[in-house]
């Protein structure tokens, strides 16, 4: 059985693929490039994601929901074009950075990128203690040095390969996609509602920008980015220019697939809070904490808060061996080093230990993680809007200019919100 979904017989079944003809949409034909977007997708499903929808749904009810789609929509672009370049080029975008930029660039960008990495993991293991405190009554640090402990053995699994981890992380994300799809039947939404704030752009006030950077920061993970170019960079053994583009068809799908499921997950914890939280006594924004308490006296039962519960800490677990993967890459490719993933993973732990030393409120560090976050993108979008569209670089993968166009209306949007969002906190 473990044979079936080897690393060797997932290459030799995209290869006889690649050779063959035949539909693309043939399940059979797609499921040996299914797997990198999946790993991708829990990047956008982290703790981060509850503490800011939780807020924009019980401070602004479905208003903001639009900020999800749009951001969601962003992540199918940016991924798609990371996949593509890990693809075409046969590395990955710090390895690119590295070897054309200066020494001095390539430090800054080594910096800012283990930067919004901490940042990341303090989001990650700040929501999976929280849920260990939540539905054990661990403290927060137990429930973080347990966290440390379960995604180490996690990673360990990597030896076995890489189809080995895409599944284990396929299954977690399932299992949120199926919690919440539960968690928002069963809280009546409000329909008409729903749909005005998922189609009609806008912003009630200026503290709704601000939470909206956050949200984009908590949905387009600059991590991540690096991570996917990485993933898709060696997992095929493509022989020729046009088996590439071939590649790229079934990649392209699985991006689809992987970043709708993600923005779905995204959209229903916002939906949650908003159905919940924002029409009742509580009527502004409320914490993790408050709403997973909330939703004993909300709901009937203590089952949708357990299952609440379980799902925070399905995504922080999952989150943060993501998180942990994108900091190897990182480092490698920037630096050309591969420290032990022990101590990877005890350096990586240490801001979110020093936050629960310092009694920090839980809601407030994870909403600022993400603003660290939405800090990061532009600069790994911007390399990656030049190395894609750059065809001496990509070939006939490069992007076309309706995409390179796209992509960079996206990155001056994504600047202009972190340039307000900078405004803001200092005025």
């Amino acid at each position: 059985m473990l044979h079936t979904f080897s690393d060797s017989t997932v290459r030799l079944q995209a290869t006889q693929t690649l050779m063959s003809d035949g539909s693309i949409f043939s399940l059979r034909r797609m499921l040996p490039f299914i797997g990198p977007s999946m790993i991708a997708a829990v990047a956008y499903i982290d703790p981060g994601n509850f503490a800011t929808n939780i807020e924009a749904g019980s401070r602004y009810g479905y208003t903001l929901l639009w900020v999800v789609l749009f951001a969601n929509v962003i992540a199918m672009l940016i991924q798609t074009m990371s996949a593509r370049l890990g693809l075409a080029t046969g590395k990955n975008l710090a390895e690119l950075i590295r070897q054309r930029a200066s020494k001095r660039l390539v430090w800054f960008y080594w910096i800012q990128a283990e930067i919004v990495a901490m940042a990341t993991d303090l989001a990650e293991f700040l929501g999976a203690a929280l849920a260990f405190h939540l539905l054990f009554g661990m403290s927060l640090m137990q429930g973080a040095l347990l966290t440390g402990v379960i995604t180490y053995a996690a990673l360990y699994m990597q030896r076995y390969g890489f189809r080995t981890m895409e599944i284990m992380i396929a299954a977690m994300v399932l299992a949120v996609s199926a919690g919440f799809l539960i968690e928002v039947f069963i809280s009546h939404p409000d329909m008409q509602a729903m749909t005005t704030g998922l189609l009609t752009p806008q912003f009630p006030d200026h503290e709704s920008i601000y939470l909206a950077a956050g949200m984009l920061g908590a949905t387009v993970m600059p991590h991540v980015i690096y991570l996917h170019s990485s993933l898709s960079q060696n997992r095929l053994d493509t022989q020729s220019e046009s088996q590439k583009q071939t590649a790229m068809k079934f990649y392209r799908l699985d991006v689809l697939f992987g970043m709708a499921l993600a923005g779905l997950i995204n959209m229903a914890i916002l939906i949650l809070a908003a159905a919940l939280f924002q029409s009742s006594a509580f009527g502004e924004a409320i914490s993790i904490s408050e709403a997973y308490l909330a939703l004993g006296a909300q709901l009937t039962g203590q089952i949708p808060q357990l299952l609440f519960g379980f799902i925070l800490l399905i995504c922080g677990l999952s989150s943060s061996i993501v998180g942990t993967m994108s900091g190897q890459v990182i480092m490698q490719g920037f630096m050309r080093f591969r420290i032990p993933l022990w101590l990877r993973r005890g350096i990586t732990m240490a801001p979110a230990l020093i936050i629960i030393l310092m009694g920090v409120s839980e809601q407030q560090a994870l909403v600022w993680s993400q603003i660290v976050l939405s800090f990061g993108i532009p600069f790994a979008l911007i390399p990656l809007l030049k190395f894609t569209s750059d065809q001496n670089l990509m070939g006939k993968m490069a992007n076309t200019s309706g995409v390179q166009f796209t992509g960079v209306i996206c990155a001056s949007l994504i600047i202009c919100m972190n340039i307000y969002v900078i405004w803001n906190v200092f005025t």
